[in-house]
């Protein structure tokens, strides 16, 4: 039996929710234990054993297939969610970066070819596009709504070699949020913007666990420290909140100097 009651009759769903050390999955797993109907989805089949591991946890669950770079999937996916749970009350968009099978590429932008682009721009912001345009119109009818898209530092801030195709998408999102949440928030609808920074998930690479180490606090961030401020975007507490763009990097962007912390601190 749940102790805890804050999203006890709510419906939250989250994309890219897979991996087992994602952000995606804390979310859920946080929500869930709050008392939240949680529906997970991945492009594999690995999203059974999320499902199953939030079920041993107590937490109401069901876990999802789709390929939501396809809008036909993600509708049918958000149509299927209605069907087993009546109504999506929380969207939390965390699907993009890397996929099984198909990591995130590092491409200089001279060599960037149009398939490249589009994949990233495709991944990154449009699996956002297509589940949000879904699932709006129940949030809508509903008079009812929590989004939260989970952005990143890289794009709305910041940037990389190698990543300008991601750090468009990542952009894209926030102002496509911003238009979103000024048409929606006199339905009682808000949409908001997380932007991590170096987080130790299982995708993360070795130059970016030391360029996290390279933060004003010394460490990388952890799937749980997004996972609550998602949560609390995703609650009722943040009912006034919209539009807006919060920043999970242990203070990474606020620094001027980011070398080795002997050097300077």
């Amino acid at each position: 039996m749940k102790v805890h009651t804050q999203f006890n009759g709510k419906t939250c769903l989250v994309t890219g929710a897979g991996s087992d050390s994602g952000i995606g999955f804390a979310a859920a797993k946080i929500i869930g234990k709050l008392g939240g109907k949680v529906a997970i989805t991945s492009t594999t089949e690995r999203i059974y054993k999320r499902e199953k591991e939030l079920r041993e946890l107590g937490i109401d669950a069901k876990g999802y297939i789709a390929d939501l770079m396809n809008f036909d999937q993600a509708e049918q996916l958000v149509q299927q969610v209605f069907k087993d749970y009546g109504k999506v009350d929380i969207l939390i968009n965390n699907a993009g970066m890397g996929q099984v099978g198909s990591p995130e590429k590092f491409i200089p932008f001279v060599e960037l070819d149009t398939e490249e682009w589009n994949t990233s721009i495709s991944r990154n912001l449009s699996t956002c596009f297509h589940v949000t345009r879904a699932a709006l119109p129940q949030m809508i009818e509903n008079r009812y709504g929590r989004i939260v898209n989970v952005s990143s530092v890289t794009g709305p801030l910041v940037s990389n070699p190698g990543e300008s195709g991601y750090s468009a998408a990542k952009a894209a999102m926030v102002g496509m949020s911003r238009g979103i949440a000024i048409e929606v928030a006199k339905h009682n609808i808000t949409v908001n913007n997380v932007a991590p920074g170096w987080i130790t998930t299982g995708s993360q690479t070795e130059h970016e666990r030391i360029a996290g180490e390279n933060t004003p606090m010394g460490r990388n961030g952890q799937p749980e420290e997004v996972g609550h401020l998602i949560t609390f975007l995703a609650s009722e507490q943040a009912s006034y909140i919209t539009g807006q763009l919060f920043v999970v990097d242990g203070g990474n962007t606020i620094q001027d100097y980011k070398g080795p912390r002997e050097h300077y601190y």
